[in-house]
């Protein structure tokens, strides 16, 4: 078949749908990855063919607005943020959109391509799939992970209920950039005022979700369109090498923690770097930092901590004693790869409620709140990570459950169905 997988988002959003990508085009489809211009370099070193859509993630992660909504955890004042670029660049999506997919058999997207995604399959007359990393489908056995976090006692119908409140929040925030590019690019009919879930395009075919069973179990409530497939890891290029420095440091003692938050921004990136060094320095560890979008990388560092500002996680996790992270998808999902403890402060979305399931898990700390965080509380997370024998067990053992398995080929033959 000839497919063409969206990922729009931060280099975390954009590294499974590139594993999948790869993994498609080993299984002998032509595969095409439509993602925003500065992902080019990163996604031709793995062999797939990149489609360029006008615009940066990077830029509007880091503009002043963003770094202070993300800093309050404002997830619909996020939301309405991302709508307005959105729509600032509908015509752009649409126009490099049809060209991307025009000639496909079949269109991929989650959650950050699934709008301009149906459209397009709507325009062009081909197939479309949902292809997630976090829970989308409504079910009463967890309220949806991008929803505001319910008591622990809410259960059943509401959980239900939160995913399609999701659903409208999602859609409300990006419907009028999707009926700016249906109606000025692609001459198709507006979606209608609760979105395109009605779709049939929308519900077609089967449902993947890329992630672990063994983390989060397939409810009982999903019918047989949704797959839990496992993880879509995407492994460093054959030609990828470590610094000698960063060898070095690792051999000069015991096993690091790594620290880094990914895309998430900070108004106060200097301040961040000083409650993490300070954390560090009262449980006397060495650290690997990463600075990250949010650009935490101080001067005159202490030997005992190493700055870096991109890494395979792949090849990094095992080496280390923790991971302090976001609590993104693709960050969670390569520590509990690795088998280390996790340490999760997550500032919005999805983050939350990975991390809350790492602690269910018994594979890491309670989350701590990026708005909550401090150096003692930080502190005492590292301390228990690099402690807690039977929690290090438990991510051991979940570790190795995952590298058991193969999302990608599971994912693979569900597609090849298709064709």
């Amino acid at each position: 078949m000839r497919i063409a997988v969206i990922a729009f988002g931060s280099r975390g959003d954009v590294e499974p749908y590139l594993a999948l990508a790869k993994g498609l085009k080993n299984a002998g489809h032509v595969v095409r990855l439509v993602a925003h211009e500065n992902f080019g370099t990163f996604i031709k070193a793995h062999g797939v063919e990149f489609w360029p859509v006008e615009g940066n993630a990077q830029d509007v992660a880091q503009s002043a607005a963003m770094r202070e909504l993300l800093e309050k955890g404002r997830f619909l004042a996020i939301l309405k943020q991302m709508g307005a670029e959105a729509q600032n660049n509908a015509l752009a999506f649409g126009r490099d959109g049809l060209q991307a997919c025009d000639g496909m058999e079949l269109i991929v997207a989650g959650i950050g391509g699934m709008f301009i995604g149906v459209a397009l399959a709507e325009k062009l007359n081909i197939q479309f799939m949902q292809a997630h990393y976090v829970p989308f489908t409504p079910t009463r056995a967890y309220p949806s992970a991008l929803f505001p976090k319910l008591p622990s006692f809410v259960k059943g119908p509401l959980n239900h209920v939160s995913y399609r409140l999701t659903q409208q929040m999602l859609w409300q925030g990006f419907r009028s950039a999707d009926n700016i590019m249906r109606q000025q690019v692609l001459g198709v009919p507006k979606a209608s005022f609760r979105g395109p879930y009605g779709s049939e395009r929308f519900k077609q075919n089967p449902i993947l979700y890329g992630y672990s069973a063994a983390v989060l179990p397939k409810p009982t409530d999903w019918n047989e369109r949704m797959h839990v497939t496992g993880y879509w890891f995407l492994d460093p290029v054959a030609e990828w090498t470590p610094p000698a420095d960063l060898l070095e440091f690792l051999e000069a003692g015991a096993s690091p923690v790594f620290i880094g938050f990914g895309s998430m921004t900070t108004r106060h990136p200097t301040e961040m770097t000083q409650t993490i060094l300070q954390a560090l320095a009262r449980t006397q560890q060495r650290a690997i930092l990463l600075s990250g979008w949010g650009g935490l990388h101080p001067a005159n560092l202490p030997e005992t901590i190493y700055a870096l500002d991109s890494i395979p996680f792949a090849w990094l996790f095992p080496r280390v004693a923790a991971v302090v992270h976001h609590g993104g998808s693709g960050t969670t999902s390569a520590g509990l790869r690795a088998g280390v403890p996790s340490i999760i402060v997550p500032f919005f979305g999805d983050q939350p409620f990975w991390g809350q399931r790492v602690a269910d898990l018994g594979v890491g700390p309670q989350p701590i709140l990026r708005k909550q965080l401090t150096a003692d509380r930080l502190a005492q997370a590292i301390q228990s990570a690099v402690t807690d024998q039977a929690m290090r067990q438990r991510a051991a053992e979940l570790g190795a459950q995952i590298r058991a398995e193969d999302g990608i080929a599971c994912a693979v033959e569900i597609i090849n169905q298709l064709a």
